[in-house]
């Protein structure tokens, strides 16, 4: 890895439904991170690089920003969250049981089909500068397993 990156002026966090069984919040938080990281605009400010071992084999694709994983009691604290992350234009990605049953076309026409207050959220996913971040997320504590 190079030195480039030295101050971090952008952060990662993951909030969880702590509620959600452990295997399907891992396969929810793996598609939020893809998602998020394949819309997000500027790509930079995600800072992948790739580490380097005493063989010289790469390992490639790490972020080098920091990535917290926070968890909220319930699906509404969630819904409360990524409406403040609309209202404040921060990018995110989300994660529902509607995207978990069937396939994708199945997925998405459940989506369509539910109002947005009955969805049950199992995380957001959020790319941001680091006090905005923190200031939105600091009601929730750090993830317990």
């Amino acid at each position: 890895m190079d030195n480039q990156f030295k101050d971090f002026t952008h952060k990662f966090v993951a909030v969880l439904n702590k509620k959600i069984p452990a295997g399907n919040l891992m396969n929810a938080l793996g598609h939020m991170s893809v998602g998020l990281s394949a819309s997000y605009p500027d790509m930079s400010e995600m800072r992948f690089d790739k580490y380097l071992d005493k063989d010289g084999g790469a390992h490639n694709s790490i972020s080098d920003n920091p990535f917290i994983i926070l968890q909220a009691d319930n699906s509404n604290k969630i819904r409360t969250l990524r409406n403040s992350l609309i209202e404040k234009g921060i990018h995110f990605t989300d994660f529902t049981s509607t995207m978990t049953v069937g396939t994708y076309i199945e997925q998405q026409q459940r989506t369509k089909e539910t109002p947005e207050v009955e969805l049950e959220y199992y995380g957001v996913c959020i790319f941001g500068e680091i006090s905005q971040v923190n200031e939105l997320t600091k009601k929730f504590s750090l993830w317990r397993s």
